[in-house]
């Protein structure tokens, strides 16, 4: 739809009347203050994996739901989970389904009264000519982030979904829970003299073309803050890159870690996540380890191997995740933490839905 200069001034106009009568006001994670008469009810979602995210601090998150990109879309185990709870999200209108491909048309005709982006959004120009053409429509939109930097972002992200949304006191417990669980992380790793084993993150991981790893970013903030040290910080510049088989057997890691999902079947890689049975996960692991090369390093011959879910980097959840690497890296200090006892806490307390799957795996003894 072209948008002509007096259709955007009238529009401008109706929303800066909106702003004045605004009694809901937030800062979202760019900084930018965004206004709302009234907590949001008819939301478009930039990214549709944000539909769990709503779930942590409302009963019925599709409910709020008007319209989404099906870019970073639910995955099937967890549209499943939703569907059976919430017929009604099938009625969830798409806005676009490429890679930062957006409508501002779509969006602007089911008359949303928030539209949420992301951090990735914001560097790219084409959503960003989506983003102006659709505040100029007068309709608000907030940026949050729960992916490009997860740790930093996750909890000021849900603040402001819960402020925007009218849910600020069951994000704020959504916030303590998770805080409190990462404070017990710190607080006993700040002990002096603790070892840092050096980790070997394998991202999306099979035994062809070894291997994808990470340098700064998402599971290095992971890594450093469950008490281990990244070893692909010291030869990957930027959140990934690839090192040889041979780098990975001549750097000697203490721990190994490697990463996989459900994408990762017709590689003939590591399959776990929602889903998947733990018989799954446990055979497509063991055929990783015990491949050519990485069934010679000392990590996986002394027992120190690992496989975790790589999507707990787009969610709060991730702080199971930060657990669970903390009981691998050092199991003494850790022992009586129990992740899985995380997950179940999270579902009972805060998520409408339970998906099933396999979250970690370790080698069968």
């Amino acid at each position: 739809m072209i948008l002509t200069r007096p259709l955007l001034a009238a529009l401008a106009l109706i929303a800066s009347l909106g702003a004045a009568a605004a009694d809901v006001v937030a800062t979202d994670i760019l900084g930018r203050e965004v206004h709302l008469p009234e907590p949001a009810r008819h939301i478009v979602l930039g990214e549709g994996r944000h539909l769990s995210v709503l779930g942590l601090i409302h009963d019925d998150p599709v409910a709020l739901v008007s319209g989404w990109r099906l870019d970073k879309a639910l995955d099937e185990p967890t549209m499943r989970a939703y569907r059976e709870k919430f017929p009604a999200i099938d009625a969830i209108r798409p806005i676009g389904s490429g890679n930062r491909d957006i409508s501002a048309e779509a969006i602007i005709a089911l008359h949303p009264d928030l539209v949420l982006l992301t951090l990735i959004d914001q560097k790219d120009p084409g959503m960003e000519v989506a983003r102006r053409q659709i505040e100029a429509a007068g309709i608000p939109v907030a940026y949050v982030d729960f992916f490009s930097h997860p740790q930093e972002n996750s909890i000021p992200s849900l603040r402001i979904l819960g402020k925007l949304t009218g849910a600020e006191e069951r994000a704020e417990e959504f916030a303590t829970f998770y805080e409190s669980r990462l404070d017990r992380i710190r607080d006993r790793l700040a002990v002096p003299g603790i070892t840092r084993p050096r980790v070997f993150f394998h991202v999306h991981a099979a035994a062809q073309n070894c291997c994808s790893t990470v340098g700064t970013g998402v599971f290095h903030d992971f890594i450093t803050t469950a008490g281990g040290q990244n070893i692909g910080n010291d030869s990957v510049k930027g959140v990934l890159g690839n090192v040889s088989l041979e780098y990975l057997i001549g750097a000697d890691p203490d721990v190994y870690i490697a990463t996989g999902g459900t994408h990762m079947a017709a590689r003939g890689g590591l399959v776990l996540g929602s889903g998947v049975d733990a018989q799954t996960a446990r055979a497509s692991f063991d055929r990783l380890i015990s491949a050519p090369g990485f069934s010679s390093l000392r990590a996986v011959e002394q027992g120190r191997a690992a496989g975790v879910w790589h999507l707990f980097n787009d969610s709060p959840v991730h702080i199971a995740l930060i657990e669970y690497l903390a009981k691998t890296f050092h199991p003494d200090l850790f022992e009586d933490v129990d992740p899985l006892a995380t997950l179940a806490e999270i579902n009972a307390r805060f998520s409408p839905v339970i998906v099933p799957g396999t979250w970690w795996v370790t080698p069968e003894q």
